[in-house]
């Protein structure tokens, strides 16, 4: 089998046998073949093509400026679940960041299981391992992806090759937000003693110090009906102060008197007698009357009948 690279000028003839049985695959070198490091790179494109590398992109590790690097994820994350969220975060809504690390790296990525398979330029291939070890240390790929795109700006200016980039390029810290909550009881470690704890004592030991080991069953039957009877006792005496809770009347708060504004007791004399006066001049169903002009009519009456 002839394996040529994407170029098409240079023929790298390898021969390589596919045993179905045991499901393996051999390559060796034949008398034609040219490179001698051509075997290795043979045996690195079975490799991404077991990886699921398209053929297209995986023949390109024949080149001799290309390298590839696959890289074991499946270990750094204990938790499954968290494993998953992470390896999507790499890989980004509909593959974007993960097409932003392929452009700013030149190489080309792919998320498979637990391995991720890079082919590319080796200063690009340690990129990558690195923005994917930091991806699984729950680091953000974008903060990687910024630092690359910074850097990539500056290696276009002259004057700044032989300098260092450290003033330009962000520093993120790590922020714990979410800070661990601490147990309502907390146990106190106790001192450590060479010496093992006392020895418990048993029911035994606990009579013979208060003498009932010596005491005749009806005797030690009797104590025990009169402990019984204590605690009954005890008991009944509880019982009845919590019925007894129920009868007693809560307390009254004192009642607050209202202080009400006193009252005017000085009479207005001259007010009632202008009222007095105006009654007895008003008459009853006709308006009041004025007195001038009933004098003046009098006087003209009196006139007229002395003419």
């Amino acid at each position: 089998m002839e394996l040529i690279n994407q170029k098409g000028k240079q023929i790298k003839e390898i021969k390589a046998t596919l045993d179905l049985i045991e499901g393996s695959m051999t390559v060796s070198t034949s008398r034609k073949t040219f490179d001698p490091y051509a075997i290795i790179r043979a045996r690195d494109l079975i490799k991404l093509l077991a990886r699921s590398v398209p053929f297209e992109q995986a023949v390109r590790i024949l080149q001799d400026d290309m390298a590839c690097d696959i890289i074991k994820i499946g270990s750094l994350v204990r938790n499954r679940e968290r494993f998953v969220k992470r390896r999507q975060r790499l890989i980004g809504p509909k593959g974007s960041t993960l097409k932003a690390l392929e452009l700013l790296t030149s190489c080309y990525v792919m998320v498979q299981g637990n391995t991720v398979s890079a082919l590319g330029p080796y200063n690009g291939l340690k990129e990558v391992r690195k923005v994917v070890l930091d991806t699984m240390k729950n680091v953000h790929p974008i903060y990687n992806i910024k630092t690359l795109m910074i850097k990539r700006e500056l290696s276009k200016d002259p004057e700044l090759r032989m300098q260092s980039w450290e003033r330009f390029l962000p520093n993120f810290k790590h922020k714990n937000l979410s800070k661990r909550k601490e147990p309502k009881k907390k146990t106190v470690k106790r001192e450590y003693t060479p010496f093992p704890p006392p020895q418990p004592e048993s029911q035994m030991d606990k009579e013979l110090a208060t003498g009932e080991f010596f005491l005749r069953e009806s005797q030690k039957r009797r104590k025990k009906l009169e402990e019984i009877k204590v605690k009954q006792a005890e008991a009944l005496t509880k019982k009845q102060e919590e019925r007894n809770k129920a009868f007693i009347p809560p307390k009254e708060k004192p009642a607050v008197k209202t202080k009400r504004a006193p009252t005017e007791t000085k009479i207005d004399i001259e007010a009632i007698k202008d009222k007095v006066k105006k009654a007895k001049n008003k008459k009853l169903g006709a308006p009041p009357v004025n007195r001038a002009a009933e004098t003046a009519s009098a006087s003209v009456k009196k006139k007229t009948k002395r003419s």
